[in-house]
């Protein structure tokens, strides 16, 4: 239940993942639960009733603030005045967007409400929000109509989140839609930094998204595990350590959030 209020719908196979146990273990159990009409299934997934659940994307917004102001403003220093930036929905980098308010002149193309709301009409930024199917677990668009408007552009950079990063299996993520426009946003940039805090580092996701060697730096605020840093010498990856950086003057009036 608590991973469902965190996370939203999830299938089977993620929960069994998640909480290392076998499918029919979870299958028994999701079984009571949605005859006791605790859960709902939804298209292939379960998820717990409107009335109960939490929005996942609000939710990770207020976990490890702290972690991912850090992240965000060390990417933001990755960037340069005027470059033209994708970038993904998550949490993590809805606070690059805050950190990139610090920047001039950017062109950024996104399918992240959230993101092209802190960025639009401030510090002289131009925004393209990607239209398509938005879903609320995510506070993102995805689907076709996304992807097409993340074609049309040449990016100097893409920033990425990540729902986990694993030494044998690259880079991951836990929505097959989601990783797809990750995969468009690399596609279609020069260089790609991938923001992932602590818990990103080792965690398993479902679906793979890519290799190391599609990336080009990863920003998280601990050290890669001895086998993630491996792969990282091994494909040429730089990792920046955003432990330093100073969190996010949020009183700042070029930084607090825009109201509503």
């Amino acid at each position: 239940m608590a991973t469902l209020r965190e996370r939203g719908r999830c299938t089977i196979s993620d929960l069994a993942l998640h909480l290392n146990v076998s499918d029919e273990t979870i299958r028994r159990h999701v079984r009571a639960l949605v005859d006791a009409g605790t859960l709902l299934r939804v298209h292939g997934a379960v998820a717990l009733p409107l009335a109960q659940a939490e929005p996942p994307f609000s939710s990770r917004l207020s976990k490890r603030t702290e972690a991912k102001q850090r992240i965000g403003r060390a990417v933001a220093a990755e960037i340069r005045d005027g470059q033209t930036v994708m970038i993904d929905g998550g949490s993590t980098t809805a606070f690059v967007a805050e950190a990139l308010l610090t920047r001039q002149s950017l062109t950024v193309v996104t399918n992240a409400l959230e993101i092209a709301r802190t960025l639009l009409g401030r510090q002289n930024h131009r925004v393209y929000l990607a239209g398509g199917e938005f879903r609320a677990d995510i506070g993102a668009a995805v689907g076709p109509e996304a992807l097409a408007l993340i074609q049309q552009f040449r990016a100097d950079v893409s920033i990425l989140s990540i729902g986990g990063i694993d030494a044998e299996d690259g880079l991951m993520d836990f929505d097959l839609e989601e990783a797809g426009i990750a995969r468009a946003m690399i596609a279609r940039a020069g260089r790609t930094i991938v923001a992932a805090d602590a818990s990103k580092l080792g965690a398993k996701a479902r679906v793979c998204v890519c290799d190391f060697d599609r990336i080009d730096t990863l920003v998280s605020d601990a050290p890669p595990t001895a086998a993630i840093e491996a792969r990282l010498r091994s494909t040429g990856v730089t990792w920046i350590n955003a432990s330093a950086q100073e969190p996010l003057d949020r009183t700042s009036p070029d930084l607090a959030p825009l109201a509503g």
